[in-house]
């Protein structure tokens, strides 16, 4: 599972960063997109990340630095479709179809105008679930995945996400499978699916014989723009990775907090919250310069700010990283649980 940052600035995109789009790969290679700042096609383009393999976007809130690549890549899915075989679905809670001080963006409305009714019958419908408390959306409840929106504190209403990745079954031990006498078939899933077999001998295997520990799940928290994202904390009990903005630097606390935005200091504090291991920033001020490029000394660069986050995270064992553009994060599967005895 990979988070590609697509756009890690803030307000608008320059020749040095773009605007907001984090995409989340899975292990199949589908693709869901949080957020889709303008330039997010071209972004896409430039990393492992088929506009093909997108079947899910997650807006966090509707200002333009993050919906403004919506309408262009909706059409040019529309026009793609038959290279993709799942539909598309844009996953927003109901309270940010409609952002407050006179802006007005609808998301349903955007699909409809963007793809062609016969290409994408009914492909693309927003989330329904009702508040279940403490201003949170159940949005995903499968087999694999738990995906809540929570209500996070910014200028217009704004959500994060959090992913939970459900345990998955342990690997067999096809060895004392064999020992046995049972040759791999159907039998071998129903053991991985729970269920116990009973073998030519009359011999009664049960799933605890052959299959291992459980994989533990992975969790993602992906948080919109935020100057406060605490009414969020009691979905997490811990998490893998937190993607929070960082607007602006610790000296520039009272500037971020009037229009919604974050510190370093403040993203590590949240992170330390919901006990998170990995703490991943973006949303930069572009008047702070990618890593990548060298800052004169009339310019500041991220660095600032990822030497701010660590040192307020001192003492702890959370990773801190400040993100760029076309940055990486790969996430390995969690080892097993040990086998008590």
């Amino acid at each position: 599972m990979k988070l590609h940052f697509l756009g890690t600035g803030s307000s608008y995109p320059t020749t040095r960063r773009g605007v907001s789009a984090t995409a989340l790969q899975h292990d199949d290679g589908c693709v869901w997109l949080f957020d889709c700042g303008e330039g997010t096609q071209i972004q896409a383009q430039k990393v492992a990340v088929s506009r093909q393999k997108i079947n899910k976007i997650f807006i966090t809130h509707l200002h333009g630095d993050h919906i403004f690549g919506l309408p262009g890549l909706l059409c040019t899915i529309s026009s793609q479709m038959g290279l993709v075989e799942e539909q598309v679905h844009e996953l927003v809670p109901e309270e940010v179809q409609h952002t407050q001080g006179g802006e007005d963006f609808r998301v349903d409305i955007c699909s409809e105008t963007t793809c062609h009714p016969s290409q994408l019958p009914g492909t693309h419908i927003r989330a329904t679930s009702d508040t279940i408390g403490n201003f949170h959306w159940q949005l995903i409840d499968d087999e694999r995945w738990c995906v809540s929106a929570g209500w996070i504190h910014h200028r217009v209403p704004t959500f994060g996400y959090v992913i939970k990745e459900k345990d998955r079954p342990g690997t067999l031990d096809t060895n004392k499978l064999l020992s046995l006498g049972i040759k791999p078939g159907p039998v071998y899933g129903q053991l991985k699916g729970g269920k116990s077999v009973t073998t030519e001998n009359g011999e009664r295997v049960t799933p605890e014989m052959v299959v291992g520990p459980a994989i533990p799940g992975r969790t993602v928290v992906i948080l919109g723009d935020t100057s406060d994202a605490s009414p969020l904390a009691h979905l997490v009990e811990s998490c893998d990775v937190v993607v929070h903005e960082a607007t602006h630097d610790d000296t520039l606390k009272d500037k971020a907090l009037e229009f919604g935005h974050s510190t370093p200091s403040q993203a590590v504090h949240f992170a330390k919250t919901i006990s998170a291991k990995t703490l991943l920033l973006n949303h930069f001020s572009q008047r702070y310069l990618p890593t990548c490029k060298e800052a004169t000394k009339n310019e500041e660069s991220i660095a600032l700010l990822e030497e701010q986050a660590l040192t307020a995270a001192e003492g702890t064992t959370l990773h801190v990283q400040c993100t760029d553009d076309l940055f990486v994060y790969d996430m390995p599967s969690h080892p097993r649980h040990n086998v008590q005895t």
